[in-house]
């Protein structure tokens, strides 16, 4: 391993900045470096105005940069709101009420968080009470009064709750269903289910011996019949006293549930069953922890790979808890429920191995879809109680659909199905009824975008919205007459909300951002909370009166960080010479920079992680330490950019399908086009570039400079994917199939496979403890390449670190091992 880490052509500005030193002009200010007592890296000193930057700055604990408010939400009047802070070394998290004239917080005392508003609940028809679930017991609040009321106080904890129509409140808890009658107080057990096998009761004797022994022993017969006589008492009973509680449901020993839901009229319980021996992980695996607390290695449980995860599916049940039956619900309703989507996939991959493949049709497996960016059911009920909508998935990811149950038949009925021959997308997945209608709203992709749909029942869906956007975060408003929705339509890079009225069809534009957003309704329509940012200003939260002015409410970025000048990055739309379009990227241009100056600058290409991420926005990027750092390269003369590459969210279906069963090729293309970019526009040295990234970016940094081995000039890859039958299947399986069908696609997309090409110096840094992307990745890669006899790759391991890195000290360490590398090899 040679030529990577050598000591020799470091600038004195540069030997500063890792130092953790500031220079400007002849002089230096050090900056803190380690409390050796805590043996942790103290709060560096912030950056300082006229200054430059120094990596313990920017890489030390980040509460300099300011506690930003988290997790914020309406209070259930409309007048205040709530949200936690969190300093980034504590385990606990701060609350905090604000109302939207006060100009300040007041934090909530630990003894009257149960009383604050919560954020998840449910509201009676009459909109007069409120249920909600607080540590896992069961309160109700009255709304007009203010009274907040506990009605559970135990260990096992409470998983739902909702309102009956009349009134009283449901909830459960452990399989089992519960109802709280408003009237008289009575506590009801109205579903006791349970996932064994259903007793035998009283057996007739049936082997000779059996039988011999009733016939000539009176006393055996006579308990027998005793026997008989109780279990039919005991029958009857329960048929005729009305003070008996429900009946047991006995569903088999062979499932668990996985989810349940109670009817709006209490008579109908649905449950998706899946098979109790299905499990995320299996005995082999495990993450050697060698720091563990006694001294000692300890195995700690980790997830299955996409390799040997097995996913079984689920099945609904319907149960009537007034007539006492069950009914199993048949997929046949489903479109295409037995096609085999992988037919083409599947044949590929025999003829490559020299073998046939012959389609044949089959019942698919089904689950539940539950959408990854927002928390939603996937069972949704009418207001009555008479209908109910599920959303369900395939086991396989090509298909999405939105189903009614008919509750006689026990028969699925298709209301819009999405197909995908990649896969189908495990966000914008949102869908509801409008409020006392037979009509159903949805996000679907089908056109190519994400968008919302209208369908009205025995009906074609109708479009709500159209356009080469994104839209997202539905909410449907309390009158039922608007749906409110987030967008990026003036650019990919800025989130606006809007509203569309359901009878007319007409949207209208709410806000006026130029950076990115979240927001959430009040519970009275009439105003918006926002969780804003822009390029260089962290995410603080605004109100925004529909109609109205907007607000800011919190102002938690810390002085230090506001007043240092930051450069926001331009976000550019560089040409693809491959067929893609425009590709949008953040590019930093060094400090001094001069188009036409004779010296070539040199350049940094970040790769975001994630894959399906949004990195080149008009916001603040949720890189804040790479944000710095490359705002400290460009002090050191480099240019900087961030590709949105192909994959990416915010661009639509087809940029994001276009690295199905082909990963790391067609994000490669794109950035050789955005280093060409910076060659012919921002005055770049094409032959001093390197590139760097965390995740997928370290996957891609590997594939970059295992398959284009000119294109950079060295690499650094951190917690990086380096083969992708060693990851989950909930990510990987949608992209590239599984390995015992698309094997293919595996040895395409997976940079050990390709570890021969690699030329340039390349640094590989992984977190011991990273339960994500496992360190067992990094290890075989550095198998392979010391194989392949390659010499100029060096690896830092971090002992206590998962996947997101948590001490300062390693992400000092880490940073100054990746600046290090690019003054080496690119200056």
């Amino acid at each position: 391993m040679t030529g990577l880490l050598r000591n020799s052509g470091l600038s004195i500005v540069a030997l500063a900045v890792l130092a953790g030193c500031s220079a400007t002009g002849n002089q230096t200010q050090v900056t803190p470096q380690v409390n050796r007592a805590s043996s942790q890296v103290v709060l560096a000193t912030p950056p300082q105005v006229n200054q430059g930057l120094t990596l313990n700055q920017i890489m030390a604990n980040p509460d300099w940069m300011g506690l930003l408010a988290k997790g914020a939400y309406w209070s259930d009047d409309s007048q205040s709101i709530y949200f936690a802070r969190q300093a980034h070394a504590s385990s606990i998290r701060d609350y905090y009420q604000q109302g939207i004239e006060e100009v300040a917080a007041s934090q909530l005392a630990l003894n009257k968080l149960h009383l604050a508003d919560q954020q998840s609940g449910v509201i009676n028809k009459d909109k007069t009470r409120k249920a909600y679930i607080y540590q896992g017991n069961l309160f109700v609040k009255d709304l007009v009064s203010g009274e907040v009321s506990q009605l559970t106080r135990q260990n096992a904890a409470v998983e739902g709750v909702r309102f009956i129509a009349n009134g009283d409140i449901a909830f459960w808890q452990a399989d089992q269903v519960f109802r709280i009658h408003q009237d008289s107080g009575l506590f009801e057990q109205i579903a006791n289910i349970k996932m064994t096998a259903a007793p035998k009761g009283v057996q007739e004797p049936e082997s000779y011996i059996a039988k011999q022994q009733h016939r000539l022993i009176e006393y055996v017969a006579l308990q027998q019949r005793k026997a008989q006589q109780k279990e039919e008492y005991k029958h009857e009973l329960a048929k005729a006293d009305p003070t008996m509680s429900a009946k047991t449901w006995y569903l088999g020993d062979s499932e668990t549930v996985s989810d349940l839901s109670l009817s709006p009229d209490g008579r109908y319980v649905l449950l998706s069953l899946i098979d109790k021996n299905y499990t995320w992980r299996s005995e082999h695996d495990i993450m050697p922890n060698y720091l563990g607390k006694e001294g000692y290695v300890d195995a700690v449980p980790a997830r299955a790979r996409v390799a040997e995860d097995k996913p079984v599916g689920e099945r609904l049940v319907l149960l009537d808890l007034k007539t006492h039956t069950k009914k199993d619900i048949t997929i046949e309703g489903l479109t295409g429920f037995d096609e085999d989507v992988l037919a083409s996939v599947k044949r590929e991959n025999a003829k490559a191995v020299g073998t046939g493949y012959k389609s044949e049709k089959s019942p698919r497996k089904i689950q539940l879809m539950q959408d990854w960016g927002w928390s939603q059911s996937a069972i949704q009920w009418q207001g009555n109680g008479h209908s109910v909508a599920v959303m369900l998935e395939s086991v396989d990811n090509k298909d999405r659909w939105i189903a009614t149950i008919d509750f006689d038949k026990g028969a699925l009925k298709t209301e819009h199905r999405l197909h995908d021959t990649a896969w189908v997308n495990y966000t914008f997945n949102q869908f509801g009824w409008v409020t006392d209608t037979d009509d159903i709203y949805y996000l679907s992709e089908e056109t190519g975008y994400s968008h919302l749909y209208l369908k009205q029942k025995n009906k074609q869906a109708e479009p709500l919205t159209q356009g080469q956007f994104v839209v997202s975060s539905v909410t449907l408003g309390p009158k039922a007459e608007f749906i409110y929705y987030k967008a990026n339509k003036t650019h990919p890079g800025i989130d606006n909300v809007y509203r569309v009225e359901i009878a007319t069809g007409n949207s209208e534009q709410l806000t006026q951002w130029d950076g990115q957003l979240d927001y959430e309704l009040s519970p009275d329509g009439s105003h918006l909370l926002l969780n804003a940012s822009r390029r260089t200003e962290p995410a603080e939260l605004f109100v925004k009166e529909i109609g109205g002015e907007r607000k800011q409410l919190t102002h938690y970025t810390s002085e230090a960080f506001n007043s240092y000048p930051w450069q926001a990055p331009e976000v550019v739309a560089v040409p693809s010479s491959h067929g893609a379009g425009d590709v949008y990227a953040r590019v930093y241009l060094p400090q001094g920079y001069d188009k036409n100056s004779a010296d070539k600058y040199p350049a940094v290409v970040f790769n975001h992680g994630a894959g399906y991420l949004q990195n080149a926005h008009y916001g603040f990027s949720g890189y804040f330490r790479e944000f710095m750092f490359h705002n400290l390269l460009t002090q050191q003369g480099y240019v900087v950019m961030d590709m949105d590459y192909r994959g990416s969210k915010g661009y639509g279906r087809d940029w994001r399908t276009a690295v199905y069963r082909n990963m790391g090729h067609p994000e490669v293309e794109d950035l050789k086009d955005g280093v060409a970019w910076m060659a012919s526009n921002v005055n770049v040295d094409s032959a001093k570039v390197g590139t760097y990234g965390g995740s997928y970016g370290g996957f891609l940094t590997f594939m970059a400079l295992f398959t284009e081995p000119e294109l950079f000039q060295a690499g650094a890859a951190l917690r990086p994917v380096t083969d992708w039958a060693h990851y989950n299947a909930p990510y990987t399986s949608n992209i590239l199939n599984t390995p015992d069908v698309d094997a293919i696609a595996y040895e395409r997309s997976s940079p050990i496979e390709h570890a021969q090409g690699l030329e340039k110096p390349l640094l590989i840094m992984s977190g011991v403890l990273d339960d994500n992307v496992f360190f067992q990745d990094s290890v075989r890669l550095v198998q392979r390449l010391i194989e392949l006899e390659k010499p100029m790759f060096e690896t830092a391991i971090y002992p206590v670190e998962p996947h997101g890195f948590k001490q300062p000290s390693s992400w000092l360490d880490e940073y100054r091992r990746i600046y290090k590398l690019f003054e080496q090899e690119l200056k």
